[in-house]
């Protein structure tokens, strides 16, 4: 505990240190964008959602000195590092990102301005500093819904991130109030919060919903054809008529990532073997010669 109170509340944050942190969680950042090897990993989550950016937000605000130096330094380090990300991807690939994508970014930076403002308020060790607090709960318990739901399709990936996630989500009631009462309440909150994300991931598992084939793209099958997975535990498939296009394909609910084979097969016995990749939210898949 003394370990936490220290990083939330203890750290002489000066400018410099500030701006040296930006800078470094920038090009981190960035570099984990790029690296393939981390593609789809707990490393390469900071670079798409909110939790590890909230976790730095609530650092910057309780080692401030005042409610705008909170809401100064929130906005100097968001607007270093933030740029960084797309810069140092836009030189090393010579793409265009920060074009692309800055614009919906500095909205949130100019919004770190007033909640800097705010959020220093919970220094004060008020019932209404919990207040401020539960939205960023909230936003928190929000991805690591959704990470839980990534693990359990593909497990161990996002597992770090799930239980950083989950993690936090009992130390910032612990480590940003002193009051008894306050930090206890946030606690409950925190744990109710996690026990509904694991209830809601065990009733609606994950599953992953596409089309994988179509009639006429080099095969050809209507309903008298079964198709189906060598391993169940993969998914489900079925053989469906789409008005859309006025034809059949075949459509797959798949509940976990791995390798399998897929076999469709004619009312006659003929079989067409296929070996296909799934993954979260994408497949691969390729005709068995």
């Amino acid at each position: 505990m003394i370990f936490l109170k220290k990083i939330f509340g203890g750290i002489n944050l000066t400018w410099f240190k500030l701006i040296v942190m930006a800078i470094i969680a920038g090009v981190y950042t960035a570099l984990m964008a790029m690296l393939p090897i981390v593609k789809d990993t707990s490393f390469s989550d900071l670079t798409v959602t909110f939790e590890v950016w909230i976790f730095l937000g609530i650092f910057i605000i309780m080692n401030s000195k005042s409610p705008i130096d909170s809401a100064l330094k929130c906005f100097i380090f968001f607007l270093i590092s933030q740029p960084l990300v797309y810069l140092v991807q836009d030189v090393v690939n010579h793409s265009n990102l920060f074009n692309t994508y800055y614009r919906f970014w500095f909205l949130w930076t100019i919004a770190c301005i007033p909640m800097g403002f705010i959020g220093y308020y919970m220094k004060k060790d008020k019932w209404w500093g919990l207040l401020i607090l539960i939205p960023m709960l909230l936003l928190t318990g929000e991805m690591c819904a959704g990470y839980l739901s990534d693990t359990m399709f593909s497990f161990p990936r996002h597992l770090l991130t799930t239980i950083f996630c989950m993690g936090v989500l009992i130390i910032y009631p612990l480590a940003i109030f002193n009051n008894k009462k306050i930090k206890i309440t946030g606690v409950v909150i925190s744990g109710l919060l996690i026990i509904s994300i694991f209830v809601a991931c065990i009733i609606n598992p994950p599953v992953y919903s596409t089309d994988i084939l179509y009639n006429g793209d080099n095969y050809h099958f209507d309903d008298s054809y079964k198709v189906y997975l060598i391993d169940k535990k993969y998914g489900d498939l079925s053989v469906k008529y789409e008005p859309g296009i006025e034809d059949w394909l075949i459509h797959a609910d798949f509940k976990k990532a791995g390798k399998t084979e897929i076999i469709l097969e004619s009312s006659e016995g003929e079989k067409i073997v296929f070996d296909i990749t799934i993954k979260r939210n994408t497949y691969s898949i390729k005709e068995r010669k």
